[in-house]
């Protein structure tokens, strides 16, 4: 999950449109530090101020963590003793396989619980149509029709930003769209786009991406074997994501 942290944090945070009216009907005035106050140091995800002056926590997950129950309780008491106000408790499960996570925690005498949900659930052509890149991006994630058709579109709108912009966009992109395996269905429709094609060639992030895939099959048909198939697949897109993550803290570094 760490890997797509930075990138879906940046985008949650900059998601004032469609995304934030399907999961929450609160409005975030600000983002909160979200450092705990505690002897063993915790870290939410996302903690935010709503214009209600209410709290407002999200968590990521991408796994189905049998103690995530446990995790938001902790999360629940850390957040109120800091604020001293009862938080919003949301997570968000962007994961491949299916949600297999409870929302919350019963006992005697004891009984907690959060809103589950699973990013599949969401409208992803509610996310495309929003004017703001963010939500076009978290599309990739969310319940589509035609994910191809999806990436297309979401590859037009980057195209579309100013040259900075559009740096970062597509490497926020390529990271998140891990999540979905769609790699390879970017690679192939931004080579149909000129613009998006000189980013592939041309930038830090595509050149590694594209370079370990085909050093991968490449290494998989030699050796006819399947698992020198996985193996060179598996170090293609390890690399790929190292680079691209690299290049997404320098831009935020620029911009910061």
């Amino acid at each position: 999950m760490h890997e797509y942290d930075a990138a879906l944090k940046l985008l949650l945070q900059a998601s004032t449109g469609s995304l934030l009216k399907q999961v929450t009907a609160l409005s975030v005035a600000r983002w909160l530090n979200v450092e705990m106050q505690q002897v063993q140091a915790s870290r939410a995800d996302l903690l935010g101020m709503t214009t209600e002056n209410g709290i407002l926590h999200l968590e990521l997950q991408s796994t189905n963590d049998p103690d995530m129950p446990l995790r938001m309780a902790e999360y629940y008491l850390h957040i109120y003793r800091q604020f001293r106000k009862p938080p919003k408790q949301i997570v968000l499960y962007v994961g491949e396989a299916k949600l297999r996570m409870s929302a919350g925690l019963s006992g005697p005498d004891f009984a907690f619980q959060y809103t589950l949900l699973d990013f599949r659930d969401l409208d992803g052509a509610a996310l495309l149509e929003s004017s703001h890149i963010e939500d076009n991006l978290l599309a990739i994630l969310a319940r589509l029709q035609d994910q191809r058709a999806a990436v297309r579109q979401i590859l037009r709108r980057i195209a579309s930003l100013d040259e900075t912009a559009r740096r970062a966009a597509f490497a926020q992109f390529l990271i998140i769209s891990g999540l979905r395996r769609l790699g390879q269905t970017i690679k192939e429709e931004a080579q149909k786009m000129p613009i998006m094609n000189d980013i592939l060639d041309h930038d830090l992030l595509g050149p590694a991406i594209l370079q370990g895939r085909q050093e991968g099959r490449q290494e998989g048909r030699q050796e006819g074997r399947q698992e020198g198939r996985q193996e060179g697949r598996q170090e293609g897109r390890q690399e790929g994501r190292k680079e691209g993550q690299q290049e997404l803290l320098r831009l935020q570094l620029e911009r910061r």
